[in-house]
């Protein structure tokens, strides 16, 4: 995954300190051979927080159906050969529309397996 370098911090600062002493963005880009979106993105951070230091990239994204967990897991209790479509169409009555794979990805994520059952297997060969 990319990421800002650490030695780029020291270079931010002096693009920032130029264009605050009254320079133009196209000429601060050009004493320091960058471009002249990363002059005022630079600046634009420095104005906003204080600081041109780079910001958090990446993060955790809270799934969808963290809060319909119990809900699920009680359904998928009471009657465990229910479809993940079923399991989406129920959400979506309670106000919830989501497709079929985020309640697969929901399970799978609380290790549910739905494997057939020994005694539901073909008959052998005759």
């Amino acid at each position: 995954m990319a990421r800002p370098l650490d030695l780029d911090l020291d270079l931010r600062e002096r693009v920032v300190a130029a264009v605050l002493s009254g320079k133009s963005c196209r000429a601060v880009a050009e004493t320091f051979d960058i471009s002249v979106a990363s002059v005022v993105k630079w600046t634009q951070r420095h104005r906003a927080t204080g600081s041109a230091a780079p910001g958090k990239m990446g993060g955790h994204r809270p799934y969808l159906l963290a809060g319909e967990r119990e809900f699920l897991l009680s359904r998928v209790a009471d009657e465990p050969d229910i479809s993940m479509r079923a399991l989406a169409d129920e959400l979506a009555e309670r106000g919830i529309i989501v497709s079929h794979v985020s309640v697969w990805n929901l399970l799978r994520r609380e290790d549910q397996s739905f494997k057939k059952k020994r005694a539901r297997q073909r008959a052998g060969s005759s």
